[in-house]
């Protein structure tokens, strides 16, 4: 039968494989499984022989193309530059397209309509809230209890970002940075969202986070939502059609963001030409002295690089530039960044594999000799927290660097006043 859809992967991404093999020890579920058709190489081959009618969309190739984690891994090391996610995303639009069922129907009623929702969103948090309180861990099932277990404690009423807009607080003149408020990070991650906020006041910027914005839409492609995908990305587009800088503070929505060229067009295009992860922003201020290195010794963090970070988006130096400059001292736990296991929705849908990754995750960070994390993604933190328990901190590089900074004591002071006097 073939394709169905215009997203379907393309004859030039599935011819660029020169079927070497490079990806293979860097993919993840081939490592878990050693079976060629859990590599990208493999994956590659099966969608090529759909394309060329000798096979078909069906169950299997479902099953195949369900079991990636989608962590792009394999292009960093790909010779060929296949945009092995691109066709990825493809192939599930294709599943999605021709085997529809109301299980599906229903996961794409949940990723491209309510994790939109504001509204929605308060309303599961109380739920989760609920649940993190009330029910004991034992009751739940499995994978389940380790998400509620990963998750911060969530407040009584969440709040929602979208509308306000800050002063600097430092030395003006940076510009506006516009901030994608996200579906997770609003309500259940507060406290990244206020360090991003104030140490991006602290360089100088004024920040916004723009009415009318939603969901990034990074859950919905990786699920086959195509529709769902390019009607959250038009939202977007138009509610940051002003903006110079978008700043996102989740790895994973950063890299779909800047990625809408292929869901919103030309006006997509523009807006990923402005995104920039968070620690990209903060690393430059640190480099060109809008922001304070500190030197006061505060331990040891160990760095988890989110694959939406490192592999999608090639950021890795910025992060541990930014614990540095906390005073934390960086160890590398992984020299590959292998993927947590998180991955999205993918802990619920493999949850078995999810676990062993994220199990494998925790005992690197384990044998760091570090007890504080820093991970750049919710889905990576919650996934950590959930296998490390208690006796661990996980946080993000920016909130680790504003902490210190209410810490400082006579360094940030000192700062502070030298750039009064320059004005």
């Amino acid at each position: 039968m073939g394709w169905a859809t215009p997203d379907a992967p393309t004859r030039s991404e599935l011819a660029a494989c020169i079927q070497c093999g490079l990806c293979l020890p860097n993919c993840p579920t081939f490592r878990l499984t050693g079976m060629e058709t859990a590599s990208p190489r493999g994956r590659l081959m099966v969608m090529s022989a759909v394309a060329a009618g000798r096979s078909e969309v069906n169950d299997v190739f479902d099953d195949l193309m369900g079991f990636c984690l989608q962590c792009r891994a394999c292009e960093v090391v790909c010779p060929s530059l296949v945009p092995f996610g691109r066709a990825m995303e493809g192939a599930r639009i294709e599943v999605a397209a021709q085997l529809g069922s109301p299980l599906r129907r229903i996961r794409r009623l949940i990723t491209g309509r309510l994790i939109g929702s504001v509204p929605i969103m308060r309303f599961v948090s109380r739920i989760l809230r609920f649940l993190q309180r009330t029910v004991p861990s034992n009751w739940l099932p499995p994978q389940v209890r380790t998400t509620i277990r990963g998750l911060r404690p969530l407040p009584k009423k969440p709040a929602t970002t979208i509308g306000t807009s800050y002063a600097p607080s430092g030395s003006s003149g940076a510009g506006v940075a516009a901030v994608l408020a996200g579906c997770v990070m609003d309500p259940w991650f507060e406290d990244v969202h206020t360090a991003t906020v104030e140490v991006l006041r602290r360089a100088g910027f004024r920040v916004v986070v723009p009415e009318g914005q939603t969901c990034c839409g990074a859950l919905a492609a990786h699920d086959g939502d195509a529709a769902g995908t390019r009607r959250l990305a038009r939202r977007n587009v138009k509610a940051f059609v002003s903006a110079d800088l978008i700043v996102t503070d989740a790895a994973g929505c950063g890299a779909h963001l800047k990625e809408y060229g292929h869901w919103a067009g030309d006006a997509g295009e523009i807006l990923a030409s402005k995104v920039k992860d968070v620690t990209e922003v903060v690393a430059a201020a640190l480099d060109e002295g809008r922001l304070p290195v500190l030197d006061v010794p505060r331990g040891t963090v160990a760095m988890q690089d989110p694959c939406h970070l490192r592999h999608a988006q090639r950021i890795v130096a910025e992060p541990r530039r930014i614990v540095s400059a906390a005073g934390y001292e960086p160890i590398e736990i992984d020299d590959v960044g292998m993927c947590c296991g998180a991955a999205g929705i993918y802990s619920v849908l493999q949850p078995a594999a999810s676990a062993e990754l994220g199990q494998q995750k925790a005992d690197q960070v384990r044998a760091s000799g570090s007890t504080v994390v820093a991970s750049a993604n919710p889905g990576c933190e919650i996934q950590l927290r959930g296998h490390l328990g208690g006796a661990y901190r996980v946080a993000h590089p920016v909130e680790l660097y504003w902490e210190a900074l209410q810490e400082g004591g006579s360094d940030a002071v000192g700062w502070s006043l030298v750039e009064e006097g320059n004005r």
